[in-house]
């Protein structure tokens, strides 16, 4: 890679870590997220719950660190949230 200068060379060595570490919480909560959908599908209400706090947890930490927009994370919690509800109906 062609950088002009040293500073330069520093900013896109930070700018590389963060995009990985984004990454791998953006990772994280998708992975999360999905276990407890499945979870929610085999109706198992425990671990499904469970599972939901944990995706909870993530997401609001995403969020605060700005990973992902505070209301994507909410909007993704209250649909997580209403497929639970719903299974607790059923």
């Amino acid at each position: 890679m062609a950088v002009k200068s040293s500073s330069a060379e520093k900013r896109h060595r930070q700018s590389e870590e963060r995009r990985l570490r984004n990454k791998a919480v953006k990772s994280a909560v998708r992975t999360s997220a999905k276990k407890f959908v499945v979870l929610a599908r085999k109706k198992e209400i425990d671990e499904a719950e469970a599972a939901l706090k944990d995706m909870v947890r993530k997401l609001d930490s995403a969020a605060r660190k700005g990973i992902i927009k505070k209301n994507a994370a909410a909007r993704k919690k209250s649909r997580m949230q209403l497929l639970f509800n719903s299974l607790k109906k059923a």
